[in-house]
């Protein structure tokens, strides 16, 4: 029987599409320029069962499988492949426990991150990672990412807080990996092991995710705004020196503060080519001196001007510009964008080579960063429709990407490698480390069917 056929009698007709207008809105995520393909159908899984048998049916017929969250990546991870089947999990929304006194929440693949931060604390508990997407993306798809977000810096990325899974392996069994106690060190780290592995090694059902409780925070916000991009990361440079781990430092440039205040009018300055955002929130005394702290640091780096804030509100206001800067930058054009990591100390040097990059190749690069823990998110926008800008953006996303890893940095912070970052993969981890990726990808995968071509090179 086909794949098409399997599948039909498997699951009900209204989880399966076949249409053109589906097949082209879910053979690709936000990646811009990451080629693809549409695939066969879309099957939207709505139990374990369901992908199963969807697993099923695709290693009895040899056809590739991209499991799918919201389509939100941007690294082409979940864009289709020749002959494949998009397994799409956004309906597997169920959030099934909730353990206060063990302080852990069992999601499905499809629950919106932004979704479970607030039933849990319903409960009085936190989930920390908090990606840029958070009101869009998903839990299956933040662990096949291992994404981090703006709290990171202090509290950590998806797999800090990954300590169980329940994922279908390509052969379609059921594995239950990790536990549900505070440690646990039985044979290999398998869950780890997953997480981050985008798709290509099992599809992710469910995961069970360690929480923080939510009372015992302070949020205090720090906005330096500085006349020089690289006076900004020397700002950076110098809380990480003072031995300073605040709950956030963001950075956007004048490109994004302009953009924003095109779009929101959030009244950010519009002298400044830097704004850089801390947050605090340790309690009482302790959180007013290491706010304190933060600001000197900011103005000894060369702030221009410095605003603080310790009520809800206005920190929300102040910390906006950045969740606002990447749909800013959206509405000017395409935008290429990468995901690089360098050392906390190397931030300043890879800034001024990014501008030096978009003069050599006469582009727009607007820069976004985790900068608190070295995750700079160059932003190259490009005129629609203007092939020749396109080239030169494709060559400016290579050599900031060369650029990186001359400092000690990687290719990806949170992204994950998908099909842009395949060359910087491969230049950046050798042979040897390649080889033993292929090995486990062959044993638990030896048909190649789970999201093949993404995130190690071939």
């Amino acid at each position: 029987m086909s794949i098409l056929a399997l599948l039909a009698a498997a699951l009900r007709d209204d989880q399966i599409r076949t249409d053109p207008e589906a097949l082209e809105a879910y053979s690709h995520d936000d990646a811009e320029w990451a080629p693809y393909r549409p695939p066969l159908a879309v099957v939207f899984a709505e139990t374990l069962d369901d992908v199963v048998a969807t697993v099923t049916a695709a290693r009895d017929t040899a056809t590739p499988i991209v499991p799918r969250g919201a389509g939100s990546g941007l690294s082409g991870g979940a864009n289709g492949v020749d002959g494949s089947i998009v397994l799409s999990l956004e309906r597997m929304t169920g959030i099934t426990e909730v353990n206060v006194d063990e302080r852990y929440a069992i999601a499905q693949a499809g629950v919106v991150n932004d979704v479970l931060r607030q039933h849990v604390a319903q409960h009085g508990l936190w989930y920390p990672p908090d990606p840029a997407s958070q009101s869009i993306a998903t839990i299956g798809g933040n662990v096949a990412t291992n994404a981090g977000g703006i709290c990171c810096v202090k509290y950590g990325v998806t797999t800090d807080y990954v300590i169980g899974l329940t994922v279908v392996l390509a052969d379609g069994r059921v594995a239950r990996l990790g536990r549900t106690t505070a440690k646990g060190v039985t044979g290999y780290d398998l869950t780890s092991l997953v997480v981050g592995s985008e798709g290509t090694l099992a599809i992710v059902v469910d995961a069970t995710l360690s929480l923080l409780p939510l009372a015992g925070r302070e949020e205090r916000a720090i906005v330096g705004y500085f006349d020089d991009l690289v006076a900004a990361g020397r700002a950076v440079a110098a809380v990480a020196s003072d031995g300073i781990v605040p709950s956030a430092l963001e950075l956007i440039d004048r490109t994004c503060i302009d953009a924003v205040n095109a779009w929101q009018d959030l009244g950010i300055p519009s002298t400044a080519s830097a704004m850089l955002m801390a947050k605090v929130d340790e309690t009482g005394e302790t959180g007013q001196r290491l706010a304190a702290r933060v600001a000197a640091c900011f103005e000894a780096a060369g702030a221009t001007g410095v605003e603080r804030a310790d009520d809800p509100d206005e920190v929300d206001r102040l910390i906006l510009a950045r969740r606002l800067a990447y749909p800013s930058l959206e509405r000017l054009g395409p935008v290429l964008t990468e995901d690089i990591c360098v050392p906390r100390t190397r931030v300043p040097e890879m800034l001024a080579r990014i501008e030096g990059i978009a003069a050599t190749w006469d582009v727009t690069i607007a820069n976004i960063a985790h900068a608190g823990d070295g995750n700079l998110h160059p932003l190259i926008i490009v005129p629609d429709g203007d092939d020749a800008a396109k080239e030169r953006a494709k060559r400016a996303f290579d050599e900031i990407v060369d650029g990186c890893r001359d400092l000690g940095g990687t290719v990806t912070g949170e992204h994950g490698v998908g099909l842009l970052k395949l060359p910087g993969a491969r230049a950046e981890q050798g042979e040897t480390v390649q080889d033993m990726q292929r090995a486990i990808k062959r044993a638990l995968d030896p048909q190649g069917i789970l999201n093949p071509g993404k995130a190690i090179p071939a």
